[in-house]
């Protein structure tokens, strides 16, 4: 499944996308498949089953993402005219996208995890992971604005394979790293590059308003074959500028899990975006940095396309 949260009227839903151009309401979804096998109650047990809410639909595991495949059953197997009259499907065009996890309770990145990353920004290559942290308050949805600060021009790209967590955990052992992890997402951990080096902590240069695209869907880790093995391309105006592979990371999916939960607990709905592969903007001669008016777009290979405009925050004044 493809899962998607969403706003349609004005309230925020969950969804799987479906075929390119819709999205099922998974919640109200599995309350009409309920309703059709007798029961009376519902809506209630679509509530504790396939909450509408995404941390309390992944705090729930594996038996809520079943019931969320029968529940897209469902909706597919009823007439689309049937199913549009109970809300249960839509349009993209008819609702507004938005991060797949809009409060992630941590979002944790990997610097540095691709060798010729770090040889073209000239660092040397780390004995483990590096990490730093993002704000939920910089997540943007697919096709969301980018917005270059008014204090810096050095806005650069980074488009890199995130991981979302399912399950809680605490020293979680490599081998038992993916039972902990729900799918995985594309991500775009877009820096100010000036404001990142002014110190040894990344904190500041990664936390701008309006620079962390996220999307547009969280795929269910059952779809993705290898995650070590997906193409991330980054095209600007339709001009290669990335083309990396995740084979290539230094540190292996199971590598991050475990090292992260030496020291903090993951839970689910945590983003952790790997790094991303060389092909920045900030080591070309002369360097390349993101203009107003510019479009980027972030494929990882099965995993989705994640397309965001930049713009000027004087424009927004």
């Amino acid at each position: 499944m493809r899962i998607a949260t969403y706003l349609q009227a004005g309230e925020q839903r969950l969804g799987a996308l479906d075929g390119g151009d819709a999205v099922v309401d998974l919640n109200r979804a599995a309350a009409a498949r309920a309703r059709a096998a007798g029961r009376a109650t519902a809506q209630a047990h679509a509530d504790a089953t396939v909450p509408a809410d995404v941390l309390a639909f992944l705090a729930l595991g594996e038996p809520a993402l079943a019931d969320a495949r029968a529940a897209l059953d469902h909706a597919r197997s009823l007439d689309p005219a049937s199913a549009a009259a109970q809300l249960l499907r839509a349009p993209l065009a008819d609702v507004q996208l938005l991060p797949p996890v809009p409060q992630p309770p941590k979002i944790i990145c990997v610097g540095r995890n691709y060798a010729e990353h770090a040889r073209e920004a000239g660092r040397e290559l780390s004995p483990i992971p590096i990490i730093f942290t993002r704000f939920a308050a910089t997540l943007l949805p697919d096709g969301g604005a980018l917005v270059r600060p008014t204090v810096s021009e050095q806005f650069d790209w980074e488009g890199e394979l995130a991981i979302v967590i399912g399950r809680r955990g605490r020293h979680i052992a490599k081998e038992a790293a993916f039972d902990h992890i729900a799918g995985y997402s594309v991500f775009n951990d877009a820096t100010i590059r000036d404001f990142q080096f002014r110190t040894t902590q990344y904190t500041a240069g990664k936390n701008f308003h309006a620079s962390g695209p996220f999307g547009p869907a969280l795929v269910t880790k059952d779809e993705v074959a290898d995650p070590h093995a997906l193409r991330i391309t980054t095209h600007i105006d339709g001009e290669l500028q990335q083309d990396g592979n995740t084979k290539d990371m230094l540190f292996d999916i199971p590598t991050i899990v475990a090292h992260l939960s030496e020291f903090v607990e993951l839970e689910p709905g945590d983003v952790i975006p790997t790094g991303t592969p060389a092909g920045v903007g900030f080591k070309r001669t002369p360097p390349r940095f993101l203009q107003p008016g510019e479009v980027v777009r972030v494929e990882v290979e099965g995993v989705g396309v994640l397309t965001n405009p930049v713009v000027a925050e004087e424009a927004l004044r």
